[in-house]
């Protein structure tokens, strides 16, 4: 380190001390004090008396910015005691030179210290600043979290770890509460103290306690005064106080929000509200999922209840229309083996009639539910997808056993309209099916070599494949670019 440098910081240390001890104070005035009085001797020969209290009011100033008015004022009196030796040098006028020179030495106080006092005033308002912007910045995090319906459980340990770093926490809980007595941990930024998944007792006078039964946010500035399990949890690993907020969701309170801190008597004021900000994000995100996942099940008892009614026009059309149908068949049959001339001509033509719509309703009744996906599962009732497709398929199929229905029904559909479509728009030379399941979950995709240019939603039936897929909390895609063919991805969990 130059001596630049070190004198720099010196300099900064004597002036802007960090701590002020008031030893350092006392060692500071006496170093000014001897300082001034060798500088005084030095110039006496050549500067007159009355300007050596300027030199002894540097060390005041100095003293009265560092340490204090108290400090200050005695360090005047030394340094006017000194000064008023050099400049009465024999003379009996010693009461108007100290007065004069303490006088201006309190002025010099008084100015120092109304400076000295604006200037905290703007650090603290600088650090208060500071602070809100970095917990304005911390709710922003956790706000865009719950705004992109992110995971409640991601938006928790987001929560609970912005908040500890916004609060300069030492610990962060986020729990549930399951019944009047117990409360299970669902995120802490301190596993160590309350683990995730954690269940305890909110039994006795603890913060969850008094949220559970006050419905509002809650203190315990000393955790001696504490009680229950919780409590004495956070006691033997060094919390001495806490706050939190409830977790209300629909008017019902399902948890809460709890900062600790390791010290009593530690809570910055308007800690509640802040704590109570990031709860709020956290029963906004809890509210989006379960209004998510109800109208998941919505659509999927939709989709059920469409499936069952498909059902049963299909038993209907099979044992009620095409049975009559055949019965028809059967008995003109007869008439005809009696009947000649022309009259057998147009019995030949009404029996041929009632076999075309004999094929018809056998047509439609298949397009209604495939029998053969009731009977033998995805995998046959894919292969005969491709065995009917006027366009060559390759097939890919790694799928053993059968599915939950809903989900073959699905996977189904999602073949058979994008077959449909590569064979009636696509003008597809090939088309490449690949359906792979696994423990959890169902993939599937139908590749063409066709013009591309299909848009779900566009009125090519996509639109509703993707309402069935996201009903069972599936995920659906389209790729088509205009003359490089067309890519149908589905995944679809298994446990729909």
């Amino acid at each position: 380190m130059n001596w630049r440098s070190w004198s720099t910081r010196l300099l900064a240390m004597i002036v802007r001390p960090t701590a002020r001890p008031v030893g350092w104070g006392i060692v500071v005035a006496a170093a000014f004090i001897v300082t001034e009085t060798l500088l005084v001797l030095a110039l006496k020969k050549v500067a007159p008396d009355d300007a050596f209290g300027a030199v002894f009011l540097l060390g005041v100033l100095v003293v009265s910015a560092g340490w204090g008015f108290g400090l200050a004022l005695a360090t005047s009196v030394a340094s006017a005691l000194v000064y008023v030796y050099f400049h009465l040098d024999g003379r009996d006028t010693l009461a108007p030179a100290v007065g004069v020179f303490l006088t201006l030495a309190l002025v010099t106080n008084v100015l120092v210290g109304q400076a000295r006092l604006r200037t905290a005033e703007a650090e603290q308002r600088r650090r208060e600043a500071s602070a809100l912007a970095d917990q304005q910045a911390a709710l922003r995090r956790v706000a865009t979290l719950v705004a992109r319906g992110a995971a409640s459980s991601d938006v928790y340990d987001v929560a609970v770890s912005e908040l500890a770093h916004s609060l300069g926490a030492e610990h962060v809980t986020l729990l549930r509460y399951e019944s009047d007595e117990h409360a299970v941990v669902l995120a802490a930024s301190d596993s160590g103290i309350l683990a995730v998944g954690q269940r305890f007792s909110t039994q006795g006078d603890n913060v969850s306690a008094r949220i559970r039964s006050a419905g509002a946010a809650a203190r315990i500035d000393d955790y001696s005064t504490a009680t229950g399990e919780v409590a004495t949890a956070l006691s033997n690993h060094g919390m001495r106080s806490g706050s939190g907020a409830p977790v209300i969701v629909d008017g019902e309170i399902r948890g809460a929000l709890i900062v600790a801190w390791p010290a009593a008597h530690a809570i910055p004021e308007h800690t509640e509200a802040h704590i109570r900000d990031f709860a709020d994000l956290v029963s906004t995100s809890i509210a989006n999922a379960e209004t998510r996942a109800e109208l998941t099940a919505s659509r999927a008892r939709i989709v059920a209840a469409a499936d069952q009614a498909r059902r049963g026009f299909e038993r209907d059309l099979h044992d009620g229309a095409q049975q009559r149908i055949v019965a028809l068949s059967l008995q003109l049959r007869a008439i005809e083996a009696g009947a000649d001339g022309a009259m057998r001509a147009q019995l030949t033509a009404s029996i041929e009639g009632l076999a075309g719509l004999y094929a018809d309703l056998q047509e439609l009744s298949r397009g209604l539910h495939p029998a053969i996906l009731s009977k033998g599962g995805l995998a046959p009732a894919i292969k005969t997808l491709a065995r009917r497709s006027p366009v060559p398929v390759e097939l890919d199929l790694r799928v053993t056993g059968r599915l939950p229905e809903s989900v073959e029904v699905a996977a189904y559909y999602v073949v058979a309209e994008s077959l449909t479509n590569a064979a009636k728009y696509a003008n597809a030379e090939a088309v490449t099916v690949c359906v792979v399941a696994d423990d959890t979950t169902l993939r599937l995709s139908v590749s063409d070599d066709g013009a591309g240019g299909a848009v779900a939603g566009a009125g090519s039936g996509l639109v509703g494949l993707r309402d069935r897929v996201e009903a069972l909390s599936g995920e659906f895609g389209v790729v088509s670019p205009v003359g490089t063919g067309t890519t149908v991805t589905a995944r679809i969990p298994l446990s729909a």
